[in-house]
Order: C-alpha cells, then structure tokens, then sequence
C-alpha cells in the first residue's frame, strides 16, 4: 500500500464528517437443510447489541438463503451511502471455486459452481463494499469443519481472498470469532494492528492500520451535537413525565394534553403499566441474559423436570411455558419472563435437586449393584452354561455381562470346532449380520444345531413387541431431534466412561457398548431405559458430578 493511500486511511478513519454513519451487516447460518449444522453460527448475532450500543446501524439475519443474504447485504450497503465505519460479520458453512468464495445459504441443496450466485452470497461483493470505507473496514468470517454436499466445481471451506486496500479480514472457528466480534465496543481506542494482535487462534489479512483508532474512544461519528431548542411548556413536562414514568404521572400529562405531541406515547406507556406480562419482558431484557445464561436456565429447568422444549439459549414458545410453570410452583405470577432474583431462586433450586439426584442415583445403583452381584453369586459365578445364560437374561446390561458373555464364547468355540462345516458357516453368516431375521434363517435351516440354542437367545433379546418397537423408534427419534454435533457426543461418551460405565471409545459414534452404558447410567438414576439419548438424559450427565 502506497504512503499516499495509507495517510488517506488514516485521515477518513480518524476525522469522519458530521453525516457519518457506521453500519454492520451480521449473518449466522447455522441450521442448514442440507448440510451438517454450523453449531455457533448464530453466536455471531450476539455481537448485534453492543454494536447498536456504539452508534452502529445493524442489519443482521439468522438462517438466511442466498436471496435473502443479497437482500440484506443490498440493505447495508444502503447504509454506507455515506462514510463511516462498517464491521460485516458472516458465520456458516463456505464454498469456493478460482478466485470466488460464497457463504452458503441453508436453503442450497448441494450448489454447484453453474448456480453459485444463487446459492449463495460472494465475498467478492461484500469486500467491494468494504472497500469503499478505507481504513474503516473489518470482515469477520467463521465457520467450523462440518459436512456440506456441495455440486460440481465448488470446494468446501474459504478460499484465498483477494482483500482490498484498507480492509482487515479475520477468519476463524464460528465460536471463537463470534466471541471475538462481540468485544470489538470493548476495544474502542484500539488501531486495528492492535485488535489484529489481540485476535489470538485467528487468522488475520489486509490492512493493519496502527496510527488512527478503528473506533475512536468518544464512539463519535455523528456531527457535534448543536444546542438544544428552548424546551416549551409541553416538551418540559412530557420530559418529567418520563421521568417519574408512573400510572399518575402519565394520566396528568393526557389530562394537560389530551392532542399532544406526546399524547399516544402517554397511551401506549399506560398500556403498558396495564400489562403485567409486557412489565415483565422489559424488565427481563434489562437482564442483558446472555446465551450461555439461557442455556443454564434451560437446564435448570430440566433439572427441575420442566421441560423447555430444547437447550439451545433461544427463549422460544416452548422456553416461555416451562418458565410459567415454574413461576407457578413457586408461587409467582406466571408470565413466562424471569426477573434477577427468579434467575437466582431457579439456580439454587436446581443445584439442589441436581445434588439430590446424584445422592438417589447413587443408593439406587448401590441397591442394583447388590442385586447384580448375589444373582451373580447364584447363577454365572458357578461358569456352567445354564447359569451364564440365566444371569444374560436377568442382566444383559449387569456388571458381569462382559465376563459372562466371555465365557459363554469359549462354550461356543468349543461347538463351532465340533460342528459341522455348513453349520458353523451358517452360523458365523448369522453373527456376522447380527439381525432378528439372520438368527431366524439359521434356526430355520439348523432347527437342532450346535448354535441352536444361542440363535434362541439372541432372538429373545432382538425381537420386540409393537409396543417395544414404537417406544425404541421414538427413544432414536428423540435422540435425533437433539441434532448433537461429534463434539458433543464424545463428550456424553467421556462422561459416560468417568462414571465407569464402559462405553467405549469416546469417537462419537454410538456403537452398542455405547447404547448398553447409556441403559445403565439410566437406570442406576431412574430414567426411562431406552440406551438414546433424550433431553432429560442429557441434562443430567452435564450436571453429575464425576
């Protein structure tokens, strides 16, 4: 960059006119039709606030397709028709072809470069129009590496960018630069070769300007503010009104000015004092909740068996209900917003309940266990066939079920090596499929063979009554519903092998040693024994202790 357009950059970004207007675009796509979901992408609108809290005119979007995304851009570039400063903040998944890269809308069914521009929205536009704010301009893009079919031509993920003079792109992992994007009002002051530096685990390009501040300390961008007008008699009182913003207060000033300039503000205040649910909301986003604080209400909430339909950090319908429920159990008017000592009270609430349930769960297992263990004594201790049998049919999931079903395999060896070769191939064919229909094919070819009597057991404990068969698709549809990232089911395989319950490789991938630790961990705390995963389940191996 030449010094001429550098001390351009640093004059525009430092002394912007009187009709200056900073502007910022936010887009988080995180749930994808198509596609593996993007899991912090709509983190990136946490940014929104404290940006209109700096003067910013914001136009942001969650979940947008590729028609929507060029409509909103076209909208904040209506915003930067005069010069200011403009942070663009896009977080999903991204595909690139040559010289182009798109953010991918979650409408795109595997795009393909012929039907890029309709797929999608070209960074090239987007650094265009950062362009055009020289020394003013910061591009945030995250996204994560998650699945996305993507058509002919295109590659997944950002490609190399050409970035324009005078613009700082940084690009990183979805959480990390949404979190990064959201301190940006915190750095006021700061060059953008100081906020470059402070951008740790992400990658920075472009222009690193280290003389002016990005956002200087006053936030000013608008022009010096002119003397205030002679206050009249009416703009005196409505101004003390406001003050006072009482049921009394605002009756008085309709009364003085019933066609005022004010009039239906004073009405629209007194409707507001009318209802108690409206009190509430303001009062709770007075709150400034965060999302990760919604989560921990949402999990509280299940804790205390409230189901909020989700724990996501999104006060949906669902959220609002189980709120109410809880204001009602603990007598309080139920209006589904949360006030700071509710927050509190709801807290302490289901710490309590979570300690409670550990110390039940841990009597429960003590109980099961003891059980488990003379049954044992009675049954499979003995290593006779029979009674290894009957210990598998009382305790599949027990705590000597690895040990039985080892010796009942030395039983087996022993059949296979005395069996004939057609037997012991229909067999292991059997096995090897592992399926209710598989064990029925051999007992029907081998109705007294050497394996006849395992393929009996292993149909016992693969067939399911219409009833079982429902309530197992449900359990699968349930744990689908929680649409969990690889991450996040490692993490209930790592939780689940601290309590020693032997799940396995903690690979995220739910195999049967998997599904039999979660059966176990259920029952030793009372849950529905299902072996999935539901939002109950959940909530409770994110609390126990380990």
């Amino acid at each position: 960059m030449s010094d001429r357009i550098a001390v351009a950059a640093i004059a525009i970004a430092a002394a912007l006119p009187a009709a200056a207007q900073d502007a910022a675009l936010i887009i988080g796509n995180e749930n994808y039709r198509n596609a593996a979901d993007i899991s912090a992408a709509d983190d990136a609108l946490d940014a929104a606030k404290p940006l209109e809290g700096t003067g910013f005119v914001v136009r942001k979007g969650a979940d947008l397709g590729g028609a929507e995304m060029q409509a909103l851009l076209a909208r904040h570039y209506d915003d930067t028709a005069s010069p200011g400063r403009s942070v663009i903040l896009l977080s999903g998944h991204f595909a690139h072809a040559g010289g182009e890269t798109w953010l991918i809308g979650t409408d795109a069914d595997a795009p393909s470069l012929g039907r890029a521009d309709a797929a999608g929205l070209p960074l090239s536009s987007v650094l265009a129009i950062a362009a055009e704010r020289p020394g003013g301009a910061l591009v945030l893009l995250g996204t994560e590496d998650r699945r996305v079919d993507l058509g002919r031509g295109f590659v997944a993920g950002i490609g190399a960018l050409t970035v324009p003079q005078g613009v700082m792109v940084i690009e990183g992992d979805a959480a990390a630069v949404a979190a990064f994007a959201a301190t940006l009002p915190d750095r006021r002051g700061q060059t953008l070769a100081e906020i470059a530096g402070a951008a740790e685990g992400l990658r920075v390009d472009g222009f690193r300007g280290a003389l002016a501040p990005f956002l200087p300390l006053d936030s000013g961008v608008t022009a010096p503010e002119a003397p205030p007008p002679a206050e009249t008699g009416e703009t005196a009182f409505w101004r003390a009104t406001g003050d006072i913003g009482t049921r009394a207060a605002y009756e008085a000033y309709l009364k003085r000015y019933p066609a005022g300039a004010h009039a239906n503000d004073a009405r629209a205040a007194l409707a507001t004092l009318d209802d108690p649910v409206a009190q509430a909301g303001a009062a709770e986003e007075g709150l400034g909740l965060s999302r990760e604080q919604r989560r921990q209400i949402q999990r509280d909430l299940s804790i205390l068996d409230i189901d909020p339909k989700g724990i996501d950090g999104l006060f949906g319908p669902g959220s609002r209900k189980a709120i109410g429920t809880w204001q009602r159990r603990n007598g309080e008017e139920a209006t589904g917003f949360l006030t700071a000592a509710q927050v509190a009270t709801l807290g302490g609430q289901a710490a309590r309940r979570a300690a409670e349930l550990e110390t039940e769960a841990a009597a429960r297992k003590a109980e099961q266990d003891r059980q488990d263990r003379l049954y044992w004594d009675q049954t499979g201790a003995k290593g006779d066939e029979p009674g290894l049998r009957a210990y598998l049919k009382r305790y599949p999931d027990g705590l000597f079920a690895e040990l039985a079903q080892e010796r009942l395999a030395v039983f087996e060896q022993g059949r296979r090596e005395q069996a004939a070769a057609a037997d012991r191939a229909a067999w292991d064919k059997a096995v090897q499929a592992d399926t209710l229909k598989s064990y029925q094919d051999y007992l029907a070819a081998y109705p007294k063979g050497a394996f006849a009597e395992e393929a009996r057991q292993k149909i016992a404990g693969l067939s399911e009554t219409p009833d079982q068969e429902a309530a197992r698709k449900q359990a699968e549809a349930q744990e689908a519903a929680l649409n969990l990232n690889p991450t996040m089911r490692s993490l209930v395989e790592q939780r689940l092998a601290a309590l020693g319950l032997k799940p396995g490789r903690a690979d995220g991938k739910f195999d049967g040693d998997t599904r039999r630790a979660l059966r176990r961990y259920q029952q030793a705390r009372g849950l529905p024994v299902t072996g999935y995963l539901n939002q109950q389940t959940v909530a409770r191996l994110l609390v126990d202790s380990l």
